[in-house]
């Protein structure tokens, strides 16, 4: 269901038909939004249908909705190439918890130089457990003082770019549900 702003009368069933016609525009977050509302209900093959679409329609999500299903075997065959692909389509979208997974996925193939940058860039994008990683990598000697000091910058400019009231508000309402 959306967020709604404080003091809204949006009941549930207005606010279903409203998302039903996002989804009837073709609106790619609401495509989504559906498909993970139909594989928490245990519905995989209608979640990957909407990932699908919206993936079609450039969602970054959506694709690292579809590198999950695909890695599970979830509404789909297990299939490591669709999975990687997908990944790559979200972290170029500004996923980073696809561009965090690609960091593990080159340095499991022991390719640390690309590896290093995807952590980097999903520290850069606010990812605390990749900000994480490069300090192990450069508690080992992996990454230099002035990289993993950039992270870190660039790490903290995210989080605080993400600060707000209504962020606040809308994560207190997040935690009454």
């Amino acid at each position: 269901m959306p967020i709604l702003s404080e003091g809204s009368t949006v009941d549930d069933e207005e606010a279903v038909m409203n998302m039903m016609k996002r989804v009837e525009a073709n609106d790619p977050v609401s495509l989504r939004q559906i498909g993970r509302q139909r594989y928490e209900e245990g519905d995989y093959n209608g979640a990957f249908q909407y990932w699908t679409k919206a993936a079609g329609l450039g969602n970054a999500e959506a694709h690292y909705e579809l590198s999950c299903s695909y890695a599970e075997g979830e509404g789909v065959e297990i299939d490591e190439e669709k999975r990687v692909y997908h990944l790559e389509h979200a972290a170029i979208g500004g996923n980073p918890r696809a561009r965090y997974n690609l960091g593990c996925e080159e340095a499991k193939n022991r390719r640390m130089d690309r590896a290093i940058k995807h952590f980097i860039i999903a520290a850069n994008l606010g990812h605390n457990e990749s900000l994480e990683v490069l300090k192990n990598f450069y508690a080992k000697g992996h990454v230099s003082k002035d990289a993993f000091a950039a992270a870190l910058r660039a790490h903290q400019a995210a989080v605080d770019a993400t600060k707000s009231p209504q962020r606040e508000m809308a994560l207190q309402w997040e935690r009454l549900q």
